[in-house]
């Protein structure tokens, strides 16, 4: 049997090729390493010195709290708003989250909104926007200030209410000293009736009265007496679906009509309706017979 020839091995094949990258022959292979280019090296240096900023102002006495600035304010003690930041002195000044701050603040009932800010090296500045009156609830001998969303948010007196020159509602309700207080809210269709009848002027009703007061009361609901004249207004119970406070300019047009002329002599008026009204007079003594 003849036998044939090995055929040579060609250079370059598998088993002669160099070990490159990828190659798992060979242990031990470093890699190498990248240059420290400038870019990277000021980026490092710079968080360094970030870091070092970082230590020294949360740990310098230069930035501890030593002044609170807040405004000094109508309606709401100073006092409310130093026990709503509770910060102590002497804590330092990045470390503060005012966030928590404003938010207390805001939930005093006479502040509308807070605003808390830092000023460097160590105060805490605190503005506010306080609650506007824009009318006086008196119950018993308190006087509440009402502001236009009708929450009652601060206490006063009578002179505190007339030198604001607010207009008084007088709620003589048996359970209104029960169920009012600071920091509630008005029942929306008792304060439309309020804020109604309370912007009356004796003018506009034709009156001679030199001022006119809204009263409330459990058996005749809202009424309105004018001084030093003696005659009252009734004007009655409203609710959204039984009586609405749409009837209140009519009902303000019949009185008008029904003072005029007699004014002096009427004691009672019964407002039922824009339309339909009742009066009563004085009653005038009865002359004494002589003996």
């Amino acid at each position: 049997m003849s036998l044939r020839p090995a055929r040579p091995r060609r250079a370059g094949t598998r088993d002669d090729r160099p070990a490159g990258r990828g190659s798992t022959r060979g242990k031990g292979t470093r890699r190498s390493l990248r240059p420290l280019t400038p870019a990277r090296a000021g980026g490092l240096l710079g968080m360094l010195a970030a870091g070092l900023l970082l230590r020294l102002v949360t740990s310098s006495t230069a930035f501890a709290l030593d002044h609170v600035d807040q405004p000094s304010l109508q309606w709401t003690a100073a006092e409310a708003i130093a026990s709503s930041v509770q910060v102590p002195t002497g804590a330092n000044v990045f470390e503060i989250e005012v966030g928590p701050i404003e938010r207390r603040i805001a939930a005093l009932p006479g502040i509308a909104s807070a605003r808390v800010s830092v000023a460097l090296p160590a105060t805490l500045v605190v503005s506010v926007v306080e609650r506007e009156a824009i009318l006086a609830w008196r119950v018993g001998d308190t006087v509440y200030l009402v502001d236009r969303d009708g929450v009652l948010f601060a206490a006063t007196d009578a002179p505190g209410a007339d030198a604001a020159a607010l207009p008084i509602v007088v709620d003589a309700r048996v359970a209104s000293p029960f169920t009012l207080a600071v920091g509630t809210t008005l029942d929306p269709v008792d304060f439309d009736v309020a804020t109604r009848l309370a912007a009356l002027t004796p003018a506009q009703i034709g009156s001679t009265a030199t001022r006119l007061e809204v009263r409330i009361t459990d058996t005749d609901g809202f009424l309105i007496r004018g001084y030093p004249t003696t005659w009252a207004a009734v004007f009655g119970f409203y609710s959204p679906s039984l009586r609405s406070t749409d009837i209140i300019p009519g009902q303000v047009q019949l009185l008008k009509s029904l003072l005029a002329d007699r004014e002096a002599a009427v004691d009672r008026i019964i407002l039922a309706d824009p339309r339909n009204g009742t009066y009563t007079l004085i009653a005038t003594p009865k002359p004494t017979k002589k003996p």
